[in-house]
């Protein structure tokens, strides 16, 4: 029995294998030509009366009209408002990334584009690996992991320099201290790495903010030598198309 039981785990080993390679193969797929994205974090749980959810509309749909595609994880509360927000523009994809949970989660009606994982490390690969920003609303646990997953990605240079937008100012207030004086005092970061976060409720300074990383990350590629890649092409196309900053 002992034996039977081994076999069986490490064949459901193996099926897992693959079922990871199908979700990252999808995301890959379906995520790959999308053009710049800003992702949205926070929490299921508000409402549209909620003035956080309010707030995440609002900027969604003034990031969407200046062509920036919004990504969210495609259910209520933030997610929901941030689809919407694109939604009503018109002028971008709403694209929910959306996970296959037994009893919650199902997918809002303001994407337009679905995609669905099976697991949750795929589904936030996808999250931060297409976006040049990433708005973090007020949340609870799930929206805690991907901030500072964030963060810690872009501290340890994991992936390219992108905007961290913490928003709220006074949700945040306690965290974002708690950070700038315990985490400093003990050194447990560097100073410098406060700077990775931007704190702010003003959603004007961040949309033109977003504006100035998606030149810095296209300079970024050209350093590289990307000239040629179609993705930097792209990124060309975008700002010339919506008039962004001065490419040198």
């Amino acid at each position: 029995m002992k034996k039977t039981r081994i076999k069986d785990t490490e064949r459901a080993n193996v099926w897992s294998v693959l079922r990871i390679m199908s979700d990252f193969v999808k995301g890959f797929d379906e995520m790959k030509d999308v053009g710049p994205c800003v992702t949205f974090f926070g929490s299921a749980r508000f409402d549209e009366k909620n003035p956080y959810y309010q707030e995440a509309r609002k900027l969604s749909k003034l990031l969407a009209n200046r062509g920036y595609n919004i990504v969210s994880g495609g259910s209520s509360g933030i997610m929901e408002a941030a689809n919407l927000g694109a939604y009503e523009s018109g002028k971008a994809e709403s694209i929910g990334l959306n996970i296959n949970l037994e009893h919650e989660q199902g997918n809002n009606a303001y994407t337009t584009k679905n995609v669905t994982f099976d697991y949750f490390f795929a589904r936030k690969v996808m999250l931060v690996k297409y976006s040049l920003a990433y708005v973090i609303f007020p949340g609870g646990f799930g929206t805690l992991d991907e901030f500072f997953e964030a963060l810690t990605l872009t501290q340890t240079k994991k992936i390219t320099k992108i905007s961290i937008f913490l928003v709220g100012t006074k949700f945040w207030e306690k965290l974002y201290d708690f950070i700038k004086t315990t985490l400093v005092e003990h050194k447990t970061i560097s100073p410098v790495d406060i700077e990775l976060i931007t704190y702010t409720d003003d959603l004007d300074l961040i949309a033109s903010e977003i504006d100035k990383r998606l030149v810095l990350h296209v300079n970024e590629l050209k350093e590289l030598g990307e000239c040629e890649n179609e993705y930097y092409k792209q990124m060309i196309e975008f700002i010339s198309n919506n008039k962004i900053g001065k490419q040198s």
